[in-house]
């Protein structure tokens, strides 16, 4: 890993949290074969000396939030409603946005899962009393509870497969490169459909997965910036998170809408 370099104020780099996780460590790798300079955050010191530079980031949206403003980084994801909002022949099952105040009150049984920061862990609830704590005001997804044979994380750029892996097979996680997968073809003929059918950013990361009952359904989205890659191709990988989240300033035109609002969720 080297250190940031004045000499340089214009060339990119990948900043990365100082919570050391595989992924952001194959993407360190992947920067560097590339010749990208990459640099661990390690405090206040790191913002200052970074000020101005063309910065990247991989890691997680709580800190995101905190440094997006100083280092004027742009990072992509889609809104709350996004997965509710999807035509029913994407999600193959009833999904609602509403509050936290307004899912306890429901009869069940049901799933439920914060839409992007994981303000309590994701679960299946007899009724709405079992949802654990949390501000009246915060966003819940609440869904018809379905049950995955396997599933799959899909990191598309401008609206193609990037790469993608198999990260889970009856709800217990065991990854495999896409390629070793028996349902690989499905899987790419769904990404397919679903950057047709789905409104995206120009790079995003979403998990999909073949119901016990077949048919294909999307799962949820995520921030491509704090995707775990699993078995996928990190390269690839890297190409998507330097889209999801860089230089506010080279932020597309039709990715604005897609914009994270630090503190929003």
């Amino acid at each position: 890993m080297t250190a940031p370099q004045p000499s340089r104020p214009d060339a990119p780099l990948l900043l990365t949290s100082a919570q050391r996780t595989s992924t952001a460590t194959l993407l360190t790798e992947a920067a560097a074969r590339r010749g990208l300079e990459t640099v661990t955050l390690t405090g206040p010191d790191t913002l200052r000396t970074l000020a101005g530079r063309a910065v990247h980031w991989y890691g997680g949206p709580r800190i995101a939030d905190r440094i997006a403003g100083p280092l004027r980084l742009g990072l992509l994801e889609p809104p709350d409603d996004w997965l509710a909002r999807l035509p029913r022949q994407l999600t193959l099952r009833r999904i609602e946005l509403m509050t936290h105040s307004e899912a306890v009150r429901l009869p069940g049984p049901f799933f439920a899962k914060p839409p992007r920061d994981k303000s309590f862990p994701p679960r299946t609830v007899a009724s709405g009393a079992q949802l654990p704590p949390a501000a009246p005001r915060t966003p819940v997804l609440v869904s018809e509870v379905v049950s995955f044979a396997a599933e799959y994380r899909l990191f598309l750029l401008d609206g193609a497969l990037a790469t993608a892996t198999r990260y889970a097979v009856h709800g217990r996680l065991d990854p495999a490169p896409l390629h070793d997968d028996p349902y690989a073809p499905d899987v790419r003929a769904f990404a397919a459909r679903l950057s047709a059918l789905a409104p995206l950013p120009s790079a995003a990361a979403v998990d999909v997965g073949r119901l016990n009952g077949g048919g294909w359904a999307v799962v949820e989205a995520n921030m491509p910036y704090f995707a775990h890659c699993y078995a996928a191709d990190p390269a690839a990988v890297l190409d998507v998170v330097l889209r999801a989240a860089g230089p506010g300033s080279r932020v597309r035109e039709g990715d604005r809408r897609f914009l994270r609002t630090p503190g929003a969720a």
